[in-house]
């Protein structure tokens, strides 16, 4: 379990840890403590406190019910800052027994930086992670930090210091912005990032804002990871927040009701950021400072290096949690790449739907797991809930589309042409799935056993036909009864006649 005390907000996580080095979300918990909100010597207010420790009791309760084992506290900004650090450390172990780590600033953007490379496949990035009491940037590129800066202030001390009833809301966040921009401007290096540059989004205020777009344009992806935001629909929203009161705030839907009257604030430092660094898009991280303390733990190499293969890992964290087979998975994705290569003089297929295929091949047995009929149904739904890390919204999109392609009833048609209308996925994407969807076949059927009876497929073009030769060890009836299955489907969407030898 993982509780993380903020300027903002208290958040318990609770995470069921893997075999192997995997995690995953069991449940979570968050209440609105506001500690950033201290006293006028920089202390914290007795009534945060109070709410600080009665948060605490209330999610050791939850960690009871869910008999956690083992409770990882850190505390940041506020915590960090207070004047009465020690008196209130020493106040919360004694009351709930919890005992809090307090993360340096230098601790904190490391953590949220691992939280970010290991679960996004992002080349080169600037994160901006926004907390009650501090913004926190990295710089990285080819996943190495370049450089780092931590600003004292948040959405809550932004709020205290300008939010002010005799001005109107949208001055206040004019001046909120300039504020923020003279801030910035300190750190030369931000002058010299790579034109290539991505803008990552972590933290509450980017969830939020994410919430509120998807709600808006309708997207029809429930998913904040790697969720990308037009800098466009950004500045609309703002301009519509910026000028409502605290009332008006929180009943748009998206915006947390912890925090609904510092929201505006926090966005007012990213308009004056975007507009600073001249960025047309934001990508928002699901994962942040918790999922990097969970990286470290489970897999204790991330403090020095970052997990490589971001997609496969999280492949096989869910292959692992629906306790499937990997060394299935493994043949079955084997295979499919062999196929994939070997048909490419027939479909020309760019590398990039290799992923498709890929998130298909490991994740088609999760149906089996939840019901064997409608099995391919229930698989395509598991991806795409799966909020796989390391991939594109487009591609989990597809993977799902293979995944079900030919259990689909004409009615359910309807149901993907949304991912059309929103540019998730392309007419080239949905001529291709048929294609893929095939291959994923093919391979599943060559693997029916799970004893890698067949090691080898090379395939001959010879006229209207293709001629698939395998290679085998062992007993491989199974396989080649249920891949003739599959004839009719190949010839009917690669135009070639096909034979299994």
């Amino acid at each position: 379990m993982e509780l993380d005390l903020g300027s903002n907000t208290a958040r318990l996580v609770i995470f069921d840890i893997l075999e192997g080095g995997y995690f995953v979300t069991v449940d979570e918990m968050r209440e609105a403590v506001r500690l950033g909100d201290t006293e006028h010597d920089g202390s914290l207010k007795a009534t945060r406190v109070l709410q600080a420790i009665s948060s605490v009791k209330t999610f050791k309760k939850m960690c009871a019910v869910n008999k956690v084992d083992n409770i990882i506290a850190v505390a940041t900004a506020a915590v960090r800052c207070a004047r009465n650090q020690r008196t209130f450390l020493n106040e919360m172990f004694s009351a709930t027994g919890v005992r809090f780590k307090v993360v340096t600033e230098e601790e904190e953007a490391t953590l949220v930086y691992q939280g970010v490379i290991n679960s996004m496949d992002i080349p080169k990035g600037l994160i901006m992670e926004i907390g009650g009491g501090s913004t926190k940037f990295v710089y990285y590129n080819r996943r190495n930090i370049l450089n780092t800066a931590v600003l004292p202030i948040g959405a809550v001390n932004l709020t205290e210091m300008f939010v002010n009833k005799d001005k109107k809301p949208e001055e206040c966040s004019a001046d909120m912005e300039k504020y923020f921009k003279d801030l910035v401007t300190q750190f030369e290096w931000l002058k010299d990032i790579d034109p290539d540059t991505q803008l990552i989004g972590v933290g509450g205020s980017f969830r939020n804002l994410a919430r509120i777009v998807r709600k808006i344009t309708r997207y029809p992806l429930d998913m904040v990871h790697n969720y990308n935001i037009a800098v466009s629909d950004f500045y609309a929203i703002y301009d519509t927040l910026k000028v409502l009161d605290n009332d008006k705030k929180a009943k748009i839907k998206g915006i947390s009701t912890v925090r609904a009257d510092v929201f505006p604030s926090a966005l007012s430092a990213i308009k004056a950021f975007v507009d600073y660094m001249g960025f047309t898009k934001i990508v928002t991280s699901g994962a942040g400072i918790r999922e990097g303390i969970l990286f470290n733990y489970t897999v204790p190499s991330t403090l020095e290096k970052p997990i490589g293969d971001v997609l496969g890992h999280s492949l096989l964290t869910c292959v692992n949690h629906m306790n499937c087979s990997v060394s299935h998975a493994d043949q079955v994705f084997n295979l499919s790449l062999q196929l994939f290569k070997q048909l490419r003089v027939l479909h020309k297929f760019p590398r990039m739907y290799l992923k498709v295929l890929r998130i298909a091949a490991y994740l088609g047995e999760t149906g089996r797991m939840i019901k064997f009929y409608n099995n391919p149904k229930h698989a395509s739904y598991y991806i795409l809930n799966s909020n796989l890390y390391g991939i594109s919204h487009r591609d989990l999109v597809l993977a799902a589309y293979v995944s079900d392609y030919y259990n689909k009833e004409e009615s359910n048609w309807n149901e993907w042409s949304k991912y059309r209308e929103y540019n998730i996925i392309s007419d080239e994407d949905v001529a291709a799935v048929s294609k893929l969807a095939v291959i994923l076949r093919l391979a599943q059927a060559f693997d029916t056993s799970k004893s890698n009876a067949i090691t080898e497929i090379n395939c001959d073009v010879l006229g209207d036909s293709v001629i698939m030769k395998t290679e085998i060890n062992g007993d491989a009836s199974l396989e080649m009864k249920q891949a003739s299955l599959v004839v009719w489907d190949f010839r009917k969407v690669y135009r070639k006649n096909l034979e299994i030898i």
